[in-house]
């Protein structure tokens, strides 16, 4: 592999290691050159080229181009891996045999590109063009030796595969050890001359195939006419032009292909009865069976086709219904087919087996017309039982949950349709439950995802055992189910549905020897006359249920319409549609603040003013990557920017965080290349939510832009929160294990609030800590925060990970942060948040009152 970007070699090269090719490396176009050299003279047999086209034309570029495209590298396959389908590329393979073109943006396609370019070419069915390419196999038989290099040189230069021998006898050898299309035998040879080859190879069974052409440096009519009558097809000259040679030679060529089209023609159809998966019958006008298949043998019950041809498919197998009752051959509709000539697609019927037990089947009928005349029927057809059991399933899951066996989601909204109708005509009135299990995430990604799923149906069995069989029960997704609990005394909804959630978490759960405490969160819409739909009972279930997650957990809201709480709630829902025309318009900006490495500052000159230190850093510093967090920022419809607080949480609720994440990958690595111009050089952190963390796909989308941008890895560090990481543990181990390997980094942002935050550092393979920002602004005045800092610092230090101090907003900060020994520092003192990294970067910055009331996420 041919390219200068790392970050590119990195990924492809081990996109292509996966596919089982064993890659060299090089870097430089220049040492690409000499790498091919030494390849030429050594016993290392490389078979392909992937070349990373170069952007820029240089001498060292111009010899490797035209090396790959030279006599001694034209059998090596090139892949060319460019940005854009330019004219210099095209132009370049336009005149090399072998080789393809990939843009960067398909480099996952990269793996079977290459696997295409060194397949072995078919050996029949391939075009001739004009020089007679054939890619055919050549026995040349002739006892000058210069005469056999010249030619094997001129023929596999034209396609065909070949192999010499110097005599009648060491031809006749190689033809009984090897399958040829073509020999080609010189007539002048000592001991027996050419003739006496060909006359071998056409009685031999073994050879017979083999097309003949006698070669010959003397035209005589004797020489022609002895050769053509040994069985010869050409007779060909030595001193001919090689192009009358190719010609003559592409003649044979084809008729070798023309007989093996028809060879294999005939083979594929004696093969195909044989080999298709369905039953296939033949019949006459009159319904008698003319020939059978295997599957048709297997399927019916019979072990030989005599037992089937000449007898009347009727009789023997389509002559009743399913149950048995027969049917007279009158009414038989596959019998009135046969005779009528007629086409059926897709019958379905019985059969019966030699044993007389019916099979479902699915049978077309095709009519077999010779010379204008029906001449009979030819019948496909296949057993259909277990599509017929497969279709049973199906019908079962649509309106099931596979874990649990409760209803689903589709079938529970249909059947809340029909209660709200029913409710129109009576004056009762009903409940719609929304329930969401507590510590599900918990208990699957502690436990293991065996503990989740034997909680999901424990409680799934919880939930029907309370029910009466009038109400309604599914699992509408995840850990959350549904209930519709009809006829309810509206004086009792309270009492009912604490007294539904009390039973539910009554009992700990148990599994492995250990028992969890599992709590319920209860969302409750109240069904009756006015509920106007179906969509607007869910949606106040849903309301109730986020507000009774929100209030604490584990307990029961009943929602209220309430006139200030529905119109924050419809202003939250309205964040939706918000934030999809946001992401579809590109309408959020990303704003970048800088990253202090603590070691470089000089702490006597500390300046007062904002930014001021960062701008010295950059001063003193110019050669060394600058780190910035990437922060999202809405541009609002008045052109001012919407802190994420304002806009995170709907797109959380609303499962659009993914969304937005993977759009500020791909924006600041889009930032990041077009940074490179510039010094110093960047580096980014990212934040990665919780949502995103639980994507299997997240490593691929990032891969993905790398490759895109030519970013490098190095650069970047992604920040996943403590309590995102435990909520998909598994998947961030995932995430970790493969993006480090391209040399990401990764840190643990809001350290030092969760519980059990110095516990899982030994899970996390992260390499820095950010301190939760509450214990910065607390330091000048709690020696608690100073004391929790230092030690939170000292453990990261001695496990060898670095710290991350953020919201320090005045030098005092700085130099508390500096004797608890903190790495890094981050907050409005060190630079505010700038929209684009090149402002990131401005020395001096005027504060707006948008930035000033950011802070630091």
């Amino acid at each position: 592999m041919i390219e200068p970007s790392a970050t590119r070699r990195r990924v492809v090269k081990t996109l292509l290691a996966g596919k089982g090719f064993d890659i060299g490396e090089v870097s430089d176009y220049g040492q690409a050159v000499a790498a091919l050299e030494r390849l030429r003279d050594s016993s290392v047999a490389a078979r392909a080229v992937v070349l990373g086209w170069p952007d820029i034309a240089d001498t060292d570029t111009d010899a490797l181009l035209a090396l790959l495209r030279g006599d001694e590298f034209e059998h090596l396959a090139v892949l060319v891996l460019a940005e854009a389908n330019k004219e210099s590329v095209v132009n370049w393979m336009m005149k090399r045999p072998n080789t393809a073109l990939l843009l960067w943006n398909d480099y996952s396609e990269c793996g079977d590109a290459l696997a295409k370019l060194l397949a072995p070419a078919a050996q029949t069915g391939l075009d001739l063009d004009a020089g007679g390419q054939s890619h055919l196999r050549v026995l040349f038989v002739d006892d000058s030796a210069t005469v056999r290099v010249a030619f094997r040189r001129l023929l596999m230069k034209h396609g065909y595969v070949v192999e010499t021998a110097d005599d009648v006898e060491d031809g006749w050898q190689k033809a009984l050890a090897a399958p040829y299309d073509i020999a080609i035998v010189d007539y002048f040879m000592p001991g027996e001359p050419g003739p006496a080859l060909v006359r071998r190879l056409r009685e031999d069974p073994r050879t017979a195939g083999i097309l003949t052409a006698v070669i010959t440096g003397t035209y005589s009519d004797r020489v022609i006419n002895e050769s053509l009558g040994a069985g010869a097809l050409e007779c060909l000259f030595k001193s001919e032009a090689r192009e009358l040679f190719l010609a003559r030679l592409g003649s044979l060529a084809r008729a070798v292909q023309d007989r093996q089209s028809v060879d294999a023609e005939r083979r594929r159809l004696q093969s195909i009865l044989s080999s298709v998966g369905d039953g296939v019958y033949g019949v006459d006008a009159r319904g008698s069976v003319q020939f059978v298949n295997p599957a048709a043998l297997d399927i019916l019950g019979f072990d030989h086709a005599d037992e089937l041809i000449g007898r009347v498919a009727y009789d023997l197998f389509h002559n009743a219904f399913e149950d048995g009752t027969p049917f007279p051959r009158a009414s038989c509709f596959l019998s009135q087919a046969y005779a009528q000539g007629s086409q059926v697609p897709g019958w379905q019927s019985v059969f019966w087996t030699r044993q007389r037990n019916p099979v479902p089947v699915e049978c077309t009928v095709f009519p077999l017309n010779l010379d204008g005349r029906c001449e009979g029927s030819v019948v496909a057809f296949r057993d259909i039982s277990s599509r017929r059991m497969l279709e049973d399933e199906l019908r079962w899951q649509a309106s099931h949950d596979s874990l649990t066996k409760l209803k689903n989601r589709a079938w529970f909204e249909t059947q809340l349709e029909q209660e709200i109708v029913r409710l129109k005509r009576t004056d009762s009135v009903s409940l719609l439950l929304f329930l969401d299990l507590d510590r599900f995430k918990y208990i699957n990604d502690t436990a293991g995802h065996g503990a989740g799923d034997q909680l999901l149906i424990d409680m799934s069995r919880r939930l029907a055992g309370r029910l009466r069989g009038s109400d309604h029960l599914a699992r509408m997704g995840g850990d959350e189910y549904a209930v519709i609990l009809r006829n309810v005394a509206p004086e009792r909804i309270a009492q009912i549905t604490d007294d539904f959630r009390r039973a539910l978490v009554g009992t700990p759960f148990a599994y492995g020897g250990k028992t969890y405490r599992v709590g319920v969160s209860v969302g409750v819409a109240r069904l009756d006359q006015d509920t106007p739909s179906r969509t607007e009972a869910m949606s106040n279930a849903d309301i109730a249920l986020h507000l009774a997650k929100r209030n604490g957990r584990n307990q029961v809201h009943i929602f209220s319409q309430d006139a200030d709480q529905r119109t924050r709630m419809d202003l939250e829902l309205g964040w939706s549609a918000r934030l999809e025309e946001a992401l579809k318009l590109d309408q959020f900006v990303l704003c970048f603040q800088p990253i202090l490495p603590m070691s470089q500052i000089d702490y006597e000159t500390l300046p007062e003013q904002h930014g001021a230190l960062w701008a010295r850093h950059l001063r003193r510093n110019h050669a060394q990557r600058a780190f910035y967090e990437v922060l999202i920022r809405l541009r609002d419809h008045d052109g001012s920017l919407v802190a994420p607080g304002a806009f995170l949480p709907a797109a959380e609720r609303f499962s659009l965080i993914g969304d937005i994440d993977r759009w500020v990958i791909k924006n600041a690595f889009r930032a990041l290349r077009e940074h490179q111009a510039f010094d110093p050089p960047a580096g980014i952190t990212i934040n990665i939510s919780a949502q995103s963390l639980g994507q299997a796909d997240l490593a691929r989308y990032v891969t993905d832009r790398f490759v895109e941008f030519n970013v490098d890895p190095r650069a970047v560090v992604f920040e996943i929160t403590e309590t995102g990481a435990l909520n998909n543990l598994d998947s961030a181990r995932r995430l970790i294990a493969e993006l480090r390997s391209y040399g990401c980094r990764f840190a643990l942002d809001d350290f030092g609030v969760g519980f059990s935050s110095f516990t899982h550092l030994k899970d996390l393979e992260v390499d820095m800590l950010k301190i939760d920002g509450s214990f910065t602004q607390g330091l000048l005045t709690d020696p608690v925060d100073l004391a929790v800092i230092s030690a939170i610092t000292s453990i990261a230090h001695s496990i060898g990970k670095t710290t991350v101090a953020e919201y320090v907003d005045r030098p005092e900060i700085l130099r508390a942060l500096r004797q608890c020994g903190v790495d890094y520092a981050q907050g409005f003192y060190v630079g505010r948040p700038k929209a684009g990294l090149r402002a990131a970067g401005v020395q001096l910055e005027v504060v707006s009152g948008v930035e000033a009331a950011t802070g630091t996420g």
